[in-house]
C-alpha cells in the first residue's frame, strides 16, 4: 500500500506531532483534498485529522512555518473516506474495496492447492 505522499502506515500520524507534520506537507504542497481508503484505522485518522485541522493550521502560523495567508487559503481540507478492508464488515455496503479481489486470491490459491494434492 502507500501513496506518492508517503502516508502508508505512518506511526507518527499517531502523535500530534506526527499530524502537525502531516498539515505542514499538505499546506506546502498545496493539497486542500484527501481521498482516504483504508479499514477503521485509517478512517479513524483521517477523522481526528480533520476535527484538527484548523487547529493544526493556527500552530503552525504561531510556530512560524507558514503565514497567515496560507492559514486562510488552506482552512478548508475536504477529505473523502473510502471503506477498503478484505473482512467486508462495514454496515450499508454489499462489498468494500478489496474484498471482490481477495476472494479471488483465495480461490486461485485453494485451486492450486488442490491441483498439487492431485
Amino acid at each position: 500500500g502507500g501513496t506518492v505522499i508517503g502516508s502508508a502506515r505512518c506511526k507518527s500520524f499517531r502523535t500530534r506531532e506526527g499530524r502537525l507534520q502531516a498539515a505542514h506537507n499538505l499546506v506546502q504542497r498545496g493539497i486542500t483534498n484527501l481521498c482516504v481508503i483504508g479499514g477503521d484505522g485509517s478512517l479513524t485518522g483521517a477523522n481526528l485529522f480533520r476535527e484538527e485541522w484548523s487547529g493544526l493550521l493556527e500552530e503552525l502560523a504561531q510556530k512560524g512555518k507558514i503565514d497567515e495567508e496560507a492559514v486562510k487559503k488552506y482552512a478548508y481540507l475536504n477529505i473523502v473516506g473510502m471503506v477498503g478492508s478484505i473482512d467486508n464488515d462495514f454496515c450499508g455496503t454489499d462489498m468494500t474495496i478489496g474484498t471482490d479481489s481477495a476472494l479471488h486470491r483465495i480461490i486461485e490459491v485453494v485451486d492450486a492447492i488442490m491441483t498439487t494434492a492431485q
